[in-house]
């Protein structure tokens, strides 16, 4: 059927007319538009999209990036060259307890958003994000992923900032860099945040007795840094306990273990008034709902007994 008589009575012919004219006037129609906008089937008597413009095929370049399935998706992001960022945002050393808790605010906000997070572990300028190993969020794609989360945990960083440094501007936008890692098990899954932990208790217990050489033993920072050279951990402590009488044992958990963020039930009770039939003045009840709220610990998650207490994130994978 010509290509007039299948349009002329869905567009008129004013619509037929000029329709000529533009093609006549436009040389690049043809290239860029193969088929007419719509088609008409005999069959359905219905219109389907057939337009194909001839720059499409540089979606051929694009990887496929699909994460493998059954697997735990970790996305950690680490902050970018942030010793200088908290060198000139005046951090308190060894632990600022503001960055500490914006960075926890930061994580929340990711697992607010994307609720497939079942659990995220954070120290220092560092987060990690696991997501349900049967997750199908975005086709399981590990750029969408990353750049979900960095772009929502960057942008909470910013947004977030003057509730925790009440007198401290942000001179600059920090960065982030992200990364995707698999784990096939729940036993690799353990692993991973354990190294994570136990490089917490690592960069801590040698910041702590770094900054107290510095600030309480007068040391410069060349100094402090050879004094601690091939130091173990036991030496660490002792230098602490003796010389400082600072026992690393009764070091906040925070600075210690880190901070592990996961998902509870909690009651909450709110008031609300209402009113009631026939009654002049207005009655305040109490309600109380149970909903699923981001909750943070400061525990060890090396051991069984945090996995014990908290089944329920393995279970995803039964």
């Amino acid at each position: 059927m010509p290509l007039r008589t299948r349009l002329c009575p869905l567009f008129g012919q004013l619509w037929w007319n000029s329709f000529r004219f533009c093609r006549k006037q436009t040389s690049i129609f043809d290239s860029v538009l193969r088929l007419p906008l719509f088609a008409l089937t005999s069959e359905s008597q219905s219109y389907r999209p057939m337009a194909k413009s001839k720059f499409e095929y540089v979606r051929k370049f694009e990887t496929d990036d699909t994460c493998l399935p059954n697997c735990w998706i970790v996305v950690r992001l680490d902050g970018r060259n942030f010793h200088k960022f908290a060198e000139i945002h005046d951090f308190a050393k060894p632990n600022d307890d503001r960055a500490l808790q914006l960075m926890s605010k930061c994580a929340e906000s990711v697992m607010q958003e994307l609720e497939d997070i079942v659990l995220a572990y954070g120290q220092s300028d560092e987060y990690s994000f696991v997501f349900r190993k049967k997750s199908h969020w975005f086709k399981r794609r590990a750029s969408k992923f990353m750049t979900h989360v960095a772009s929502q945990f960057a942008s909470s960083f910013v947004f977030f900032w003057k509730d925790y440094f009440t007198d401290q501007p942000l001179l600059y936008p920090p960065g982030f860099d992200g990364r995707v890692i698999l784990y096939p098990s729940n036993q690799n899954l353990k692993d991973y945040l354990s190294w994570r932990q136990a490089d917490c208790h690592i960069n801590n217990l040698y910041n702590t007795a770094f900054w107290t050489l510095v600030t309480k033993g007068n040391l410069t920072t060349s100094k402090a840094e050879e004094r601690l050279r091939g130091s173990l951990s036991s030496d660490k402590n002792e230098i602490l306990f003796s010389e400082f009488n600072i026992n690393y044992n009764n070091e906040p958990q925070m600075y210690r273990k880190g901070t592990v963020l996961l998902w509870q039930k909690v009651e909450e009770t709110t008031t609300k008034t209402v009113k009631l039939p026939k009654e002049q003045l207005d009655k305040e009840i109490s309600v109380t709902r149970t909903r699923n709220k981001v909750i943070a610990l400061h525990c060890d998650i090396i051991g069984d007994q945090f996995w014990e207490e908290h089944s329920d994130i393995l279970e995803d994978a039964s």
